[in-house]
């Protein structure tokens, strides 16, 4: 490959083609705070219940809302996930996490631009830190659910 055809291939990577650092502490800081959705399908639905001992009807009519065709996770009236502890700020369904949780921070959003990445490090404190991942992995994430 020529050093011009070498120098148009990097011009097409996106700003991260070096990778990123992630490392979740999970604190709870991405579970909490302003009202939203995390949208669950059954097959996600069935492994939270199956992480709590749950049947599946049970764990729909404790943590999920319709919205329209759509499922989401309830929330405490103050934003908080359904699913946090309260106490210990953790998940209490996180090996069964839902996709939209389990591709944080490689979301679409938070990687159009590297101000957005910024923005991400400056409230997680687990992005920026910790584990590199490859282009290859944050794009395999990123297209596994955008958000």
């Amino acid at each position: 490959m020529s050093r011009k055809e070498e120098s148009k291939t990097k011009d097409k990577q996106p700003w991260y083609a070096d990778g990123l650092q992630f490392e979740c502490t999970q604190c709870g800081d991405c579970c909490s705070g302003e009202p939203g959705f995390v949208w669950v399908d059954k097959d996600e639905i069935a492994a939270m219940a199956k992480e709590l001992d749950l049947s599946v009807k049970k764990f729909e009519q404790q943590y999920i809302r319709k919205v329209g065709k759509d499922k989401s996770l309830t929330e405490y009236d103050d934003g908080d996930c359904i699913l946090l502890d309260r106490k210990t700020r953790k998940c209490t369904v996180y090996g069964g996490r839902p996709t939209q949780c389990r591709t944080w921070p490689f979301w679409d959003s938070n990687l159009k631009k590297k101000k957005d990445w910024k923005e991400t490090c400056a409230v997680c404190p687990g992005a920026g830190k910790g584990k590199l991942y490859s282009l290859d992995h944050i794009e395999k994430t990123r297209k596994e659910k955008s958000v």
